[in-house]
C-alpha cells in the first residue's frame, strides 16, 4: 500500500481510490515527558496506546453505525493496530468541531468575563483551524464560508452531526458514571460528496470527569473498555 501522511499518532495508506488504511502508533502528544492531548507535539510514547486508541474507536465507531449514524468507520484489524475507513478530504487544511457541555479550560480563559466555571453551555459548538502556527485559531461560520473552506450546508451538516454523536457518546459516558465535559472531533467528505465523522474517538479527544475530578486518558481508556 502506498503511504499518504504520517501523522503524530497514525500513518495512512491507501487501499484504493475510496479507501484508506490507519496504522496507529504508540506515540502520543505531550511535552517533557508528559501525556497531554492539547500538545501539537509528539512528547513521549507508550507501549500499546495505539491499540487500546484504536480499541476505543472501534468501539464507538461500531455503537455509531448500530444507531444508524454514519462515520467513515469500515472495519478495524485490533492485532495489527490498524482501521480501515473511507477516504475523506479535509476541510480546507483541517478544522476541528469542539462541542462543549461545561465551561471550562480555554473556554474560561477567553469568556471569563461572562463564563463562570462548570457552567451548564447546552451542547455549545465550536470550530477551530488546524493550525499549529497560530494555535488553532477559532472560526466563525461566515469567515469559513468566506475562505471557501466549507458551504453554509456542509457547516450545517457536521454541526447536527457533531451533536447527534456527542449526544450518543454522552449517554455512553453517563452509564458509566462519568461526566463528559468537552470533545473535539474531526469531519472531511468522501469521494461521494458526504460529510462524515473522520479521524478517531478516542480518550485524548475528550475531557471526562468522575467525582468531579479530571480522569488522564489512560484511566479513562480503562473505564470506557470496562
Amino acid at each position: 500500500m502506498k503511504l499518504l501522511y504520517k501523522g503524530k499518532t497514525k500513518d495512512v495508506y491507501e487501499i484504493d481510490h475510496d479507501s484508506v488504511r490507519l496504522q496507529f502508533k504508540d506515540d502520543v502528544t505531550g511535552k517533557d515527558g508528559v501525556f497531554d492531548p492539547g500538545e501539537n507535539q509528539i512528547g513521549l510514547s507508550i507501549e500499546g496506546i495505539g491499540k487500546r486508541n484504536l480499541a476505543v474507536a472501534t468501539l464507538f465507531f461500531e455503537k455509531l453505525a448500530e444507531n444508524g449514524i454514519p462515520t467513515h468507520f469500515i472495519s478495524s484489524n485490533l492485532e495489527e493496530g490498524s482501521m480501515d475507513v473511507k477516504k475523506c478530504a479535509p476541510f480546507g487544511k483541517g478544522i476541528e468541531i469542539i462541542e462543549r457541555k461545561y465551561a471550562v479550560g480555554s473556554f474560561i480563559r477567553r469568556y471569563g468575563l461572562y463564563a463562570q466555571d462548570m457552567m451548564p453551555l447546552d451542547d455549545y459548538v465550536e470550530i477551530t483551524l488546524k493550525d499549529d502556527d497560530r494555535q488553532d485559531p477559532l472560526i466563525t461560520e461566515d469567515a469559513l464560508i468566506a475562505l471557501d473552506i466549507l458551504t453554509h450546508e456542509q457547516y450545517a451538516s457536521l454541526v447536527e452531526q457533531t451533536k447527534k454523536i456527542v449526544d450518543f457518546i454522552d449517554q455512553f459516558l453517563t452509564a458509566k458514571n462519568l461526566q463528559l465535559i468537552d470533545i473535539k472531533l474531526e469531519f472531511g467528505v468522501d469521494t461521494k460528496g458526504n460529510v462524515l465523522l473522520m479521524d478517531e474517538i478516542a480518550s485524548g479527544n475528550m475531557r471526562v470527569y468522575k467525582d468531579g475530578e479530571k480522569i488522564d486518558p489512560e484511566e479513562l481508556t480503562d473505564l470506557i473498555l470496562a
